[in-house]
Order: C-alpha cells, then sequence, then structure tokens
C-alpha cells in the first residue's frame, strides 16, 4: 500500500520520517552485509560451487566490479526516474540475484548472480541516501540521519563477517545468500509501505553516451585494479585495462563538457564541498575494504580461529561503529565538521598503527580487540562528516547522483586500496617466507599492510583542513554577495 505523495517542500511527520529512515537505513545495511558477507565463506563456496583460485576471487570481485561501475548511472536514473522507483527496483534485483547466488550449481552462474546483486546495489544505494536527504533538510535532523547512516554502513562491513561465520557453520554457504535474498525481501516490503512518493522527480533526459562511457571506464578501472592482486601489476591485460579506463575517463570529461545534459553537470561542484568530500571518501575507502579484507584473514590463518570466531571478533568494531556514527553529529556542532574530521582520521590512523604491531604468536585481546574499537570510532565518525561533505549544498534535482557519486568514490578507491595493499602484502609475504614461518611471513604481510593504510589516513588528516580552507574561502566570496542573490542552504558547519 503506497502512501499519499509528499508535496515539495514539506516533509512527513517526526514519527513517519523515523520510520521511513530506518526502511531506507535498512536498505544501505543490506548494501554493506552482502559486500563483506561472503568473506570468511570463501573456502567452502570455492569446494561447495567448484570454483578454482581465479573464480574464487571472482566471487568478491563480480559485486565489487558492478557495483563500483554502475553506481554514477544508477544515482542518475533515481533523480531522472523516480528514487523511490529505482529503490524498489534495486531491491528486487538484489534479492532476486541473491535466490539465483544460493541455488547456483555452477561457478558461472553464481558469478553471474553476484554480478547482477552489484547491479541492484548500484540502484540501492545512492537512491536510498537521495531519499533520506530529502527527508531531513540541512540542519540537526540530517547530520542525525547521517548518523544513523553511518552507524549501518559500517555495522554492515562488521555484522556481515559475524553472519557469514554462523550461517555457513549452521547451515552451508547456500544460507548466505538466501538469508540476504530475505533481508532484501523484507526491506522491499517496508518500502513499499512506508516510504512516501514523492514529487521530486528531476526533469531531463538521460546521458547515455556519458554513462556508458564512464561505466565502461570504471569497469576497466575496478577490473584491473582487482585482476592485479593475482596477476601483478605488469600483467599485459591490467595494464592494458588500465590504460582504456585513462582513455575512457579523458573521454568522458570531453564528452561532459559538450552535453547539455550531462550526467555529471558543472553545477554538482559549483557549491558547497562535493569535491572536497569525494576525494576525502575515496582515501578513506582505500583502506576501508581493506581493513575487512586483512582483519578476518589473521585472525583465520594466523591465529587459526575458524569462521564463527572470526565473525564474532568483528563485534567490538561493530559496537564501536555504532557509537561513533551517534556521537559525529554532537561532535560537529561543538568542534566543526573539519575538526572532527580530522580527530576521527587521525584515530584511525592510530588503531591501524597498533595494528601494525601484530605477531604470529600474538592473541586477539592482546592484539585485536584495543585497535578494532579505535578503528570503528573513528571510521564511523569520518564517514558520516564526509558523506556530508559529498552532499553539501548540492542542488535537490542532483541528490541521487551525488549519492551516487560519493558511493562510487569509496567503492573505487576501496579498490584501488586493496589491489595496491593485497600486492604490497603479497609481496612482503613472498620474501619473508624465504626465512621465516608461514605465519610469521603471512603477519609480516599483513603488518606491512596495516602501516600503510595508517600512514594514508595520516596524509589524508593532513590534507582534510587544506581543502577546507580552500572552500570556506569560496563561500565567504559568496557571503558577500546581494541580499537580492539568495543563497543555497548547507549541509553542515565547516571549521
Amino acid at each position: 500500500m503506497d502512501l499519499p505523495r509528499t508535496q515539495p517542500g514539506r516533509t512527513p511527520p517526526a514519527a513517519r520520517r523515523s520510520a521511513v529512515l530506518a526502511v531506507l537505513a535498512a536498505a544501505q545495511f543490506t548494501v554493506m552485509l552482502a559486500t563483506s558477507i561472503v568473506n570468511v565463506a570463501l573456502p567452502q563456496i570455492r569446494a561447495g560451487a567448484g570454483l578454482s583460485d581465479s573464480g574464487t576471487t571472482w566471487v568478491v570481485n563480480a559485486y565489487s566490479l558492478a557495483f563500483g561501475a554502475l553506481l554514477l548511472a544508477g544515482g542518475r536514473a533515481a533523480d531522472l526516474l523516480g528514487r523511490r522507483r529505482v529503490l524498489a527496483i534495486g531491491l528486487a534485483l538484489f534479492a532476486a540475484a541473491s535466490l539465483a547466488a544460493g541455488a547456483a550449481a555452477s561457478p558461472g552462474v553464481l558469478i553471474a548472480a553476484r554480478a547482477v546483486q552489484g547491479l541492484g546495489a548500484a540502484a540501492i544505494a545512492p537512491a536510498a541516501l537521495a531519499l533520506a536527504m530529502d527527508l531531513f533538510p540541512p540542519g540537526p535532523g540530517r547530520g542525525k540521519a547521517l548518523g544513523v547512516w553511518g552507524a549501518v554502513s559500517g555495522a554492515g562491513g562488521a555484522v556481515g563477517v559475524l553472519l557469514g561465520g554462523v550461517l555457513t557453520q549452521a547451515w552451508g554457504w547456500a544460507w548466505i545468500f538466501h538469508s540476504v535474498a530475505l533481508g532484501a525481501a523484507l526491506v522491499l516490503t517496508a518500502v513499499a509501505a512506508l516510504v512516501p512518493r514523492t514529487a521530486g522527480r528531476t526533469a531531463g533526459r538521460f546521458d547515455l553516451l556519458g554513462t556508458a562511457t564512464v561505466t565502461l571506464a570504471l569497469t576497466c578501472l575496478v577490473w584491473g585494479l582487482t585482476t592485479a592482486r593475482g596477476a601483478g601489476w605488469t600483467d599485459g591485460r591490467v595494464l592494458g585495462a588500465l590504460v582504456a579506463a585513462a582513455a575512457l575517463l579523458a573521454a568522458f570529461a570531453v564528452i561532459e563538457l559538450r552535453r547539455p545534459n550531462a550526467l555529471i553537470p558543472p553545477r554538482l561542484f559549483a557549491t558547497g564541498r562535493v569535491a572536497a568530500g569525494n576525494l576525502l571518501m575515496a582515501l578513506l575507502g582505500s583502506v576501508w575494504i581493506a581493513l575487512f579484507f586483512f582483519l578476518p584473514l589473521y585472525q583465520q590463518q594466523v591465529l587459526g580461529y575458524d569462521a564463527l570466531a572470526a565473525g564474532a571478533g568483528q563485534l567490538p568494531l561493530a559496537a564501536a561503529n555504532m557509537l561513533g556514527s551517534a556521537l559525529a553529529p554532537r561532535l560537529s556542532r561543538r568542534i566543526g565538521a573539519t575538526a572532527t574530521v580530522t580527530a576521527a582520521l587521525l584515530t584511525e590512523a592510530a588503531g591501524l598503527l597498533w595494528l601494525s604491531r601484530l605477531s604470529a604468536d600474538g592473541t586477539y585481546l592482546a592484539d585485536v580487540l584495543g585497535p578494532s574499537i579505535l578503528v570503528g570510532l573513528g571510521l564511523s565518525v569520518a564517514f558520516v562528516q564526509l558523506t556530508a561533505l559529498a552532499v553539501d549544498g548540492v542542488p535537490p534535482q542532483d541528490a541521487g547522483l551525488a549519492g551516487g557519486l560519493v558511493n562510487t568514490t569509496r567503492q573505487v578507491g576501496g579498490a584501488i586500496g586493496l589491489a595496491a595493499l593485497a600486492t604490497l602484502a603479497g609481496s612482503v609475504t613472498t620474501h619473508a617466507a624465504v626465512h621465516q614461518s608461514y605465519e610469521e611471513a603471512l603477519t609480516a604481510g599483513y603488518r606491512t599492510a596495516f602501516a600503510v593504510s595508517s600512514a594514508i589516513l595520516t596524509a589524508t588528516a593532513l590534507l582534510a583542513p587544506l581543502l577546507s580552507r580552500r572552500t570556506d574561502a569560496r563561500t565567504a566570496t559568496a557571503r558577500t554577495r546581494p541580499a537580492s542573490h539568495p543563497r543555497i542552504p548547507r549541509t553542515t558547519r565547516i571549521g
């Protein structure tokens, strides 16, 4: 049953807004859950589906590839076709693909189903975020909504590892996908019942040429980066894909400058802090996905944990993430968003630096618990604030595109970071294995990955104030304009 259409500029009562936000957050949680839920079950999936080494890798890569490459298209489709409609279509596609993955009897079907899952996720994530921003105008309410968004986004990654371990041990790997399908179906039902039909659809035409070009460019980029993890950076296929991605991105830039209905219109960057938010989110994403890749591996391959124990080990990180997301709006109001972002990034960097001291004969309590809490707190606060930056001052008609863009930068940043860090860790492990035990060599690789991740976040923290100062200079100019010129409302206070 559909609720009455909401009128432009009006918001539903507070109780209804809270219920709708819960539904939209559940959609985001489902997307993030599917990103990490397979990680601890890959050995069982490989044996059950008859996958090769490369095929096992593509159980993860197929989802990430489709998700990252199609997010911009999904965001623009949400603006042009209606955000609620695109969200519902994405959830239905996501649920159907999840069922197909759980029932797959061959490697090809499983990998194809994961790719379709990614397609559904690329529609869900930007549409849900845009609907959430529609519900809450700039101010404290939006800050709280973004806090909820950060909590479910971070918790989805951590809970996915735990749930994957529980389901794999209890009922087998197929139930990983069946549970995701059930969750998506429940969210779809709630969307149909609670999310109102909005009147905020944007007039315009879909930029087919620009969309096709950037989608192909992102596909080449993400494919090249994920393939580099196994084949190496000098592999001809990897180099060819990266060169093609660069050429296609250059062509996309030329195309967009000449089209009246550009996929990424210049107005998106003319106000607010969209560029700064996306750049910083890409850098945060470069270590985010790698964290949930390396930490469970250390627990399983070095500490000897089974899938369930490794998943349970993520609970403190998830709890810290939810706490940090709740605190983020309060911190921003008290000390300013720039200081909040900087402190959050440095906190996460400290946690990763702590993880870089892992030992092969370590324990969870001594080596993992403390840094996990620091990382969870820093990650969640930074994510909330950078999401706010990335939608700050965006015209309402481009909200879906802005949501797709910030998700794209996080996904692409994550693909770049994971490919580079996995290659680096593998190289260190190979050299260390000459004179160390297998566990010691693995640990040396993980330590290096965490140390480099810490350095990246430290540099990002130092970069954040510089970007904000340049942005403040632009907005200061805007404040000097005559009163007859309307000002675009700001999403969050910087500095």
